[in-house]
């Protein structure tokens, strides 16, 4: 699928990242957007959790799981 647009989000991350002064700015920009998707990811665990879809079992099977890609070459 090739894309000719952005939306409005992804303009102001990239206008962000346009104006980062040096190496330590990109990498702070880089970090709040990790903390962003960490704390989606962590709310979501904890409704999947109180609702029952994920409980200790789950989460024991999930453990051993080998859930990559495989790439062929």
């Amino acid at each position: 699928m090739l894309v000719n647009t952005m939306n409005q989000s992804q303009m102001m991350i990239l206008e962000s990242f346009a104006g980062a002064q040096d190496e330590q700015e990109v990498n702070d920009l880089m970090d709040v957007l990790r903390s962003f998707y960490a704390q989606r990811l962590e709310k979501e665990m904890q409704r999947l959790w109180d609702n029952g879809t994920l409980d200790d079992h789950q989460l024991e099977q999930l453990r051993g799981e080998h859930l990559r890609t495989p790439y062929r070459i």
